[in-house]
């Protein structure tokens, strides 16, 4: 069993920056992705970024890009997500997810479908 915890989440200005972390429990494998959602309050969870475990590519909503960066550190067990330039349309719960399952098709990337495990999430709001 993989359990995810995510760490980082505040209240800031917008403008300002905040580092989300999202730490895995046991050992992970360089098959894995991992990615962040967000579910504004009233919205569906929304895609953030996704990154692999083996090479460290990465791909982002168009939303954030430009402002965000998924990282994994050398261990390939945690993942992290600067924010910068962040505005109010940025507050949400941010959650982690784990894939150890194949990517089969290009939405397993960037839909909650296509992820096995997840984090309880962490509250990022931006006020103007």
């Amino acid at each position: 069993q993989v359990q995810l915890a995510e760490s980082g989440g505040g209240l800031v200005q917008a403008g300002d920056s905040l580092r989300l972390s999202c730490a895995a429990s046991g050992r992970t494998d360089d098959s894995w992705r991992m990615a962040w959602f967000r579910r504004a309050p009233g919205k569906e969870r929304e895609f953030v970024a996704v990154v692999t475990l083996s090479r460290g590519i990465s791909y982002y909503a168009d939303s954030v890009k430009g402002r965000f960066t998924i990282s994994r550190d050398n261990a390939k067990t945690t993942v992290y997500l600067q924010m910068n330039s962040l505005i109010p349309e940025d507050t949400a719960v941010y959650s982690c997810a784990a894939a150890v399952s194949p990517a089969r098709a290009t939405y397993a990337y960037t839909s909650p479908v296509g992820y096995d495990y997840w984090g309880q999430g962490t509250q990022v709001t931006v006020s103007s």
